[in-house]
């Protein structure tokens, strides 16, 4: 672990349950529970999910990121890669191919929001591979 990675909200546990769609280590807190549940989720440097999509209707399966601590990346399909740092929320609409995660150089926290609605899902997809993942700038908020 780290004892420079200052943050607001509990690093969790390992993030066993969802490691198959990661590359790196996560950690997940959950902060609230409820119709809008929220989770802490932190990366160590260098690690960073899967390509996922949110699927729902009646309004569901946005995702808000809103970063906490340290510096990462959020990718959606298409898409120039977009620095984000401390204080930075990203809107993820339903249906929107992407992947989220740390810089090679840096932890990185973010809370996560997805809304409610109908048939609410996560399809998990392809990693973010390091011939990819690589070609990002490794600081800095340039993209």
């Amino acid at each position: 672990m780290t004892d420079h990675f200052d943050q607001l909200f509990p690093l969790g546990e390992p993030n066993t349950a969802y490691a198959q769609y990661f590359i790196g280590q996560s950690y997940l807190a959950p902060v609230a529970d409820g119709p809008v549940p929220v989770s802490n989720v932190s990366f160590e440097p260098g690690c960073r999910n899967n390509w996922h999509i949110h699927h729902g209707a009646a309004g569901g399966g946005d995702q808000i990121l809103l970063c906490t601590a340290g510096s990462g990346w959020y990718q959606a399909e298409g898409r120039a890669p977009v620095s984000m740092k401390p204080g930075d929320v990203i809107r993820v609409p339903a249906g929107t191919k992407h992947w989220h995660g740390a810089k090679a150089d840096a932890w990185f926290s973010h809370l996560a929001f997805i809304t409610p609605g109908d048939d609410v899902r996560n399809e998990w997809l392809e990693p973010v591979t390091d011939e990819v993942y690589g070609q990002l700038p490794t600081n800095g908020d340039d993209a």
